[in-house]
């Protein structure tokens, strides 16, 4: 599964959770628009993490916080590259 549609999923998974309505899911959808709460994010996070194996908020020096869902899906996009380079140099 990609990254965005395990992304997508993970969101989707958290609204049905908590009984939530999404808008629909596009890149430029910005994420405090997207229904989700701080603490909806947060377990967001702790759940990509489990899935994808890497936090790109705490492995990541770049501290600008994404803005839209395509921001957010492009930022672990972008570790996932990081963090796959790092696995194949061990």
């Amino acid at each position: 599964m990609s990254v965005k549609a395990t992304v997508i999923s993970a969101i989707q998974q958290i609204a049905e959770d908590n009984k939530k309505t999404l808008p629909p899911l596009t890149d430029d959808l910005v994420l405090l628009d997207s229904g989700l709460d701080s603490l909806a994010i947060a377990i967001l996070v702790a759940r990509l993490e489990e899935t994808l194996g890497f936090d790109p908020f705490t492995d990541s020096d770049d501290m600008a916080y994404p803005v839209t869902l395509g921001d957010f899906i492009r930022f672990y996009e972008h570790a996932e590259s990081h963090y796959v380079d790092s696995r194949q140099a061990e």
